[in-house]
């Protein structure tokens, strides 16, 4: 028996490289694929599967270059003590390069998951396609995107790019639900030779699709962290916030927080005075339990905040405005950010809670040009989807169709707060003036003065909360100090929500 083990010890040791191997990741100033496993997992957690797999000894020159494993280590064990499935690319084998039986233990691995109601994070660290493997290699990518596609909303799938990821290889981690990037990863679609010589264009990896261009100017990674053990903290949190499968509800974490505490400082956090900005971070803080609150896309469409906080220990998603950011309007960007949340949200029964403070959508040619028709009515299309409770409240404008897309009672938005200072209409009073009564005020001995009495009444009758209150539009009119307790109160009711479309393979959302 001795012997048995010693060779199967054997064995296990080339699949997991040796010093040198690690050596060359520690100088690019990146983690090795099994110290990876180590921070993301819990102690002593991890079981590896498929460690001994081989790819076909045909495909390779003499059969060198790979080992044991194929480059990439896969398993499950448990983070914050419930169980996840992963795969970890292994750079040091020839390159982290994906070939047939790599990408088998991929969609092994994806498939395991997907039967046992578990997540699945992918560790991607590869130069792409294995050239040697040919089409067998493209047809290894091929299956990892339909599992990709068919576990889509039934399980939490992360990406965590933590090197390069090319070509073909960037797919997989966009049809995931969320993707985090180092500083020193990159992704693209074609390099930076590819684009020299086809387009004429001088441009680095890092200009092309490094972390940083991706977290501010495409959108594609949800989370930027400085280095390897930075981000998979920051997967663990987010795997914190998400069930395990669409079937289970989030992870429950008994408060410290009272339910029934007062917020006061809201009232001194957002000016009254509409045109004066503020962080709606800050409101988010003062609502949710002990004032943490995880932000998704941080770093892009600013003017619009998503992410993850709790309340009374549940957990909730938040969508709200942001007035320091483009006044909060809503853009294209900002309808693509906030419509790709709630649908995250709904997949995985979490309650969505929406806080307006929204003068319309950004005028231009720019948006026109660009599609603010369809990605607003996409963002339409996302709230009207959404069956989880969807509770709003309105913090100070709420005008025109940005009223009508966001969580509104016509998209069935079921309880509907707004404060008392709150102002509801087609546009702000001066605007409607300027329209209605343009003639009355150029005829005026005083022009000025009769505008300022007429904005005045036009407030008074129409653009105060009071009048969708008549109409049953919102549900109550708080004050703002009780943001916190109603919205709690609101959650627990709307918890229970049964509800149903009608019965259809699928809905066709806007293009």
């Amino acid at each position: 028996m001795e012997d048995f083990v010693r060779k199967l010890r054997e064995r296990k040791a080339i699949a997991a490289g040796t010093e040198k191997d690690a050596a060359a990741q520690h100088q690019k100033g990146r983690l090795t694929a099994r110290e990876r496993i180590e921070v993301l997992f819990d102690p002593n957690s991890f079981n590896e599967i498929d460690t001994l797999v081989t790819p076909r000894y045909e495909s390779y020159m003499g059969g060198k270059g790979s080992r044991f494993g194929d480059g990439v280590v896969t398993g499950f064990g448990l983070i914050n003590g419930r169980q996840v499935f992963a795969a970890a690319q292994d750079a040091s084998v020839m390159g982290g390069s994906l070939g047939e039986m790599h990408a088998n233990k991929i969609v092994k691995a994806m498939r395991m998951a997907l039967s046992y109601g578990c997540p699945f994070v992918a560790l991607n660290d590869s130069g792409g396609a294995r050239i040697q493997e040919g089409v067998d290699s493209l047809g290894g990518y091929a299956r990892i995107f339909d599992a990709n596609c068919e576990a889509s909303g039934v399980i939490p799938q992360l990406s965590v790019i933590l090197g390069p990821c090319a070509g073909g290889a960037v797919y997989s981690p966009g049809l995931t639900d969320f993707i985090f990037m180092t500083e020193n990863s990159y992704m693209f679609i074609t390099g930076p030779e590819v684009v020299r010589s086809v387009m004429q264009e001088q441009v680095s990896q890092e200009e092309l699709g490094g972390g940083r261009i991706h977290a501010t100017e495409s959108g594609v990674a949800h989370f930027l962290s400085r280095d390897d053990q930075e981000c998979l903290l920051k997967v663990r949190e987010l795997l914190s916030y998400l069930p395990s499968n669409n079937m289970s509800d989030p992870p429950y974490v008994p408060p410290h927080d009272d339910p029934e505490r007062r917020c006061p400082e809201l009232e001194e956090l957002v000016p009254v005075d509409p045109q004066k900005p503020y962080d709606v971070r800050e409101v988010i803080a003062s609502i949710v339990d002990d004032g943490r609150f995880l932000e998704v896309h941080e770093l892009w469409a600013q003017n619009m905040v998503v992410g993850f906080a709790r309340l009374d220990g549940y957990v909730v998603g938040l969508v709200a405005n942001q007035p320091i950011h483009l006044a909060g309007t809503i853009d294209i960007k900002a309808s693509i950010k906030a419509t790709h949340f709630i649908r995250i949200c709904d997949a995985y029964n979490i309650p969505i809670i929406t806080l307006q403070d929204v003068p319309g959508f950004l005028p231009g040619t720019s948006q026109e040009y660009g599609g603010i028709i369809r990605n607003g009515a996409r963002l339409i299309y996302a709230y009207s989807e959404a069956t989880v409770p969807k509770l709003m409240l309105i913090l100070r404008k709420s005008y025109g169709g940005a009223y009508c897309v966001m969580s509104s009672k016509g998209l069935r938005g079921d309880l509907l707060y707004a404060w008392p200072n709150a102002e509801l209409a087609v546009m702000g009073a001066a605007g409607a003036v300027n329209i209605l009564f343009r003639n009355e005020v150029k005829a005026a001995d005083d022009p000025k003065a009769r505008s300022r009495e007429l904005v005045s009444e036009y407030q008074e009758k129409f653009n105060n909360p009071y009048v969708a209150a008549a109409r049953g539009l919102i549900d109550d009119v708080i004050e703002p100090r009780d943001s916190r307790r109603v919205l709690v109160r609101a959650l627990h009711v709307t918890l229970s929500k049964r509800d149903r479309h009608l019965p259809k393979k699928h809905g066709i959302s806007p293009m």
